[in-house]
């Protein structure tokens, strides 16, 4: 078989799905809609999507889905969010207007491994959902 048109297979840990090579825009956005309770909102009309947490009128976005990575809630204050700035310099940008907030943006494709990304969304997601009212805590939801 020839090797030169193929990525190779990425196992990403404790995923039953396996990516070929580094994840792309639509693995992002399919991996969030794996997360308990959660969907795709697009309230800017903008050409990427949100992903979202609780009841439609209520909801709270825990990811902010770009073409070319994703914004997260990175830490529960700005110092905490920072330790990604530091340690990906390159790669991890404080977000506009929210950033203050503990939201980075962090690119795909760089020195950003894929597991880190995806550990990043899991953690966005149990920072917003642990904000959530328990009766707007979407059932299966472990914090």
């Amino acid at each position: 078989m020839d090797q030169g048109n193929h990525r190779p297979l990425t196992v990403l840990p404790e995923r039953d799905r396996f990516y070929a090579g580094p994840v792309d825009s639509d693995e992002l956005t399919a991996y969030c809609l794996t997360k308990p309770g959660a969907w795709l909102d697009n309230p800017w009309a903008e050409a990427h999507p949100v992903a979202k947490v609780g009841p439609a009128e209520r909801g709270k976005i825990f990811a902010f889905l770009g073409a070319d990575g994703v914004g997260i809630k990175a830490g529960a204050t700005r110092d905490e969010a920072d330790e990604w700035l530091l340690r990906y310099p390159e790669d991890a940008s404080v977000m506009a207007y929210i950033g203050r907030s503990g939201w980075n943006d962090l690119r795909r494709g760089g020195a950003i491994p894929d597991d880190e990304l995806l550990e990043a969304i899991d953690d966005s997601y149990r920072l917003v959902v642990s904000k959530l009212p328990k009766s707007q805590r979407p059932p299966g939801w472990e914090g």
